[in-house]
């Protein structure tokens, strides 16, 4: 456009440390640079739709508007060590995973980058508050919009944005075998979460149709892989739901699995989706699973539930808004 450098630079600083919402609040800039920009471009501004707050932890969960009319979630959680962002990597799913309320719509389409992007900027907007950590595990696969995925990384931690430590970061995946490779030969220093919740490929297909493609003795050294060559230790999710997968013979396997590839294990107590039929164990059930898998020097924890009082689990949120416009339309 023919200005200067450091324009670039203030234009940069603007979009990714303020952040702002139009070029108008660029107040540096010449009236005639920001029209420019204003014919030329467009920001990524995500319009808050709903807004849910836990009466019992704070969490609050929001529903932003794309500009197609798409609608996506991002939660906001307040923990000891600082405030976390869940966020959504698609509109939709297309994995068909049994317990999520994510895929029960498809997959409509992916999130760019800039997308994921302002789910943080404006969730920090909304709460005035910085953001510390970030988790890739809302509606959507990640590693099925890989670049789109790996710019919003790049770009969340660039030293003249908001430079979030890469370490500070978790990106889950139901287990695409090229894509955990391809990450791994980044060689970032974000954390891998693999969804597992089953132990052998037959129960797993049942929970997770992505198995068909992608069996076990293929993810687990895609696993074993990324755990070479970033360093970082690999967390194994693990959906526990009673009667499918909390079994002797499920916690075997898990202890087997886990011990080989010396990891770390996230029990979480699976989310009741209406229709789906799965339901938690209780919480002893959950504190005799984790005991058997620490008596045999398994590191594992239980994950803290956060949010359950406004629909907690991955789309429930954004399925129960789409219903509702249905009706109404």
């Amino acid at each position: 456009m023919g200005e200067k450098p450091f324009r670039g630079a203030q234009i940069y600083e603007w979009l990714h440390k303020k952040p702002v919402q139009s070029f108008e609040e660029m107040s540096n800039l010449s009236r005639p640079l920001r029209r420019m920009l204003e014919e030329r471009f467009c920001l990524t501004a995500l319009e808050p739709v709903r807004i849910q707050e836990s009466k019992t932890d704070g969490t609050r969960k929001y529903l932003f508007r794309l500009s197609d009319d798409n609608v996506i979630e991002s939660v906001w959680m307040r923990y000891h060590h600082g405030n976390s962002i869940c966020v959504s990597s698609q509109a939709g799913c297309r994995m068909g995973c049994r317990f999520c309320a994510s895929t029960l719509d498809g997959l409509e389409r992916n999130l760019l980058a800039s997308e994921m992007l302002e789910q943080v900027y404006a969730v920090t907007r909304l709460t005035g508050e910085r953001i510390s950590n970030v988790v890739v595990m809302g509606t959507g696969e990640p590693l099925d919009n890989y670049d789109n995925l790996l710019r919003f990384l790049r770009l969340l931690t660039h030293e003249r944005g908001l430079h979030i430590s890469q370490r500070s970061i978790t990106v889950s995946t139901c287990g695409i075998v090229p894509n955990i490779r391809r990450l791994a030969d980044e060689k970032l220093q974000i954390t891998l979460a693999l969804s597992l919740h089953g132990v052998t490929n037959e129960k797993r297909m049942e929970l997770m149709p992505i198995t068909r493609q992608y069996p076990l003795d293929e993810v687990l050294p895609a696993c074993e892989y990324y755990q070479k060559q970033t360093g970082r230790r690999v967390t194994l999710e693990y959906s526990l739901a009673e009667g499918v997968n909390d079994t002797e013979e499920d916690a075997a396997g898990l202890i087997r699995i886990a011990g080989d590839l010396h990891c770390h294990v996230n029990l979480i107590r699976v989310n009741p989706v209406p229709g789906r039929g799965f339901v938690p164990p209780g919480r002893d059930g959950v504190l005799a699973f984790q005991n058997k898998l620490e008596k045999n020097r398994i590191h594992v924890t239980i994950r803290r539930e956060m949010g359950r009082d406004i629909d907690g689990a991955c789309g429930q949120l954004r399925r129960r808004h789409m219903k509702e416009e249905k009706r109404e339309a």
